[in-house]
């Protein structure tokens, strides 16, 4: 039976559940009176100077997905965006992806790491090219960063992952540093992620691929990934070992979104009833080509209009939630994402192992075609000339404001004001060390502009005497 409490995969993300859910989600597409009270109930509420939200059910949010009137969707997107606004404001926090290594034991058929593909080749960094391409990031501007690994116990022991989070928060290069490092790696002990916790990582992310149980032991033939209830409670194990951020995501295109959507919904509220704290993140990856993988061979995969649905409803649903869109999409989904609900992007990336270093491009190792090849400074300059604020900020993982610490905060509302002084004071880190002429005279603009939107005048007068600063030359100032 479906119990959102339970330790059992089977039960938290339950196949008749979710079947019943699709069922009564088609025998209300058209009930508009339903569909208006569950839009109203998930509106932006307010308390005095704090905001909060309800967020939406896995039921609740199938019917919005369900219904195919363009006026509902049209109400769907407006309520996206302010949400979006009320608890994330005009803040985009940056990252990149570090590939450590490909080398797999997994026969995922939708990856090309998988340990059938004999024409690609194989890599894992040594430390001292860790350093090489965290240096590369850091003059870049980047300061956080999101490892990725092939699952083999034999190249890619824990005790690799270790050593290389220990080599990556150790470089300081000019004013570069890494603040925070999630760590995207396979499932694994409660014992394990101790280690990772203690090793001081950020968010501990893991995607389910799909929630589907037989697609997935279809999908992951051979290997350690193919324990489909081992892979599905990682995160319980993650949060028991004391790691507080988690991070979802389904890869779309391999089920029918429909399933996968009430499946991560279902994870999320999972999460939330056992540990009274739900995804710190959730990733939206559709399936690309790479390498030996051809996109078009799965018969799931999503248009961009219903992928902006799914966004816009997984941000009314998990109001507090941080939604992530990779360099996979192009330029123009990732606006229209942005203004949906997406709060974290990737700049720069390059899904090769060793691939930072490199002049050009390489294509040979990567795990997926980038869709969107731009610059860090390209991707910075072109977030404020749509009306954002470029954020660097890892204050809250610096500060131990984590799980429940941040998410007390994000629910009335309160983290605005940390968040808008810590953007604007890691922006300007970033236009006094790294931008180029014309993205710092936007930024400066900007600046001037958006530290007038702090309420609070003791804050504000602290992030003016610190943007001086800044100026001046020192660094890592944080509300």
């Amino acid at each position: 039976m479906y119990d959102p409490k339970s330790e059992k995969a089977q039960d938290f993300i339950n196949h008749e559940e979710i079947l019943a859910t699709l069922e009564y989600a088609k025998q209300n597409k058209n009930n508009f009176k339903l569909i208006d009270e569950i839009l109203e109930s998930a509106r932006p509420l307010k308390e005095g100077s704090k905001t909060y939200c309800r967020g939406l059910t896995h039921r609740q949010a199938s019917v919005l997905l369900e219904c195919e009137d363009e006026d509902v969707k049209n109400k769907i997107f407006k309520l996206a965006a302010e949400i979006k606004q009320a608890f994330y404001g005009k803040r985009i926090v940056i990252f990149a992806p570090l590939y450590l290594s490909n080398y797999c034991v997994n026969g995922c058929v939708y990856c090309p790491y998988h340990n059938q593909n004999k024409t690609i080749p194989r890599k894992k960094l040594t430390q001292e090219e860790i350093k090489n391409e965290v240096i590369a990031l850091q003059d870049m501007g980047h300061k956080r960063l999101a490892i990725e690994s092939g699952e083999d116990p034999q190249n890619n022991p824990l005790e690799y992952i270790l050593e290389s989070i220990k080599t990556i928060y150790s470089i300081h290069h000019k004013n570069g540093a890494i603040r925070r490092v999630n760590v995207n790696i396979a499932a694994t002990s409660t014992e394990n992620y101790k280690k990772l916790k203690e090793a001081g990582i950020g968010t501990y992310i893991l995607f389910q691929e799909t929630y589907h149980k037989d697609s997935y032991l279809k999908l992951h033939p051979t290997g350690p990934k193919h324990n489909y209830d081992y892979h599905t409670e990682a995160m319980d194990r993650a949060m028991e070992a004391g790691i507080d951020d988690v991070g979802l995501g389904v890869l779309f295109g391999l089920e029918r979104y429909k399933y996968e959507f009430a499946g991560l919904l279902m994870h999320a509220q999972h999460l939330e009833a056992r540990f009274g704290v739900g995804p710190h993140t959730i990733s939206v990856p559709r399936v690309k080509n790479a390498d030996d993988i051809d996109k078009d061979c799965f018969e799931n995969g999503i248009d961009d209009e219903t992928f902006k649905k799914i966004i816009a409803l997984i941000r009314i649903s998990t109001p507090y939630t941080g939604i992530i869109i990779s360099t996979r999409e192009n330029e123009q989904v990732r606006k229209e994402a942005l203004e949906l609900g997406v709060s974290q992007i990737s700049g720069a990336s390059r899904t090769s192992v060793g691939g930072y270093t490199q002049k050009e491009r390489p294509k040979d190792t990567e795990q997926f075609d980038v869709s969107d090849e731009r610059t860090l400074d390209e991707v910075v300059n072109w977030l404020m000339e749509l009306g954002y604020i470029p954020s660097f900020c890892t204050a809250c993982y610096s500060s131990g404001r984590t799980g429940d610490r941040f998410m007390s905060l994000c629910k009335t509302g309160q983290i605005q004001n940390c968040c808008q002084p810590n953007a604007l004071m890691t922006l300007k880190e970033f236009l006094e060390d790294y931008a180029s002429e014309k993205t710092k005279k936007t930024g400066e603009e900007l600046i001037k502009r958006e530290i007038n939107n702090i309420n609070n005048e003791k804050i504000k007068n602290t992030a003016l005497e610190n943007l001086k600063k800044i100026e001046e030359g020192e660094r890592n100032f944080r509300f």
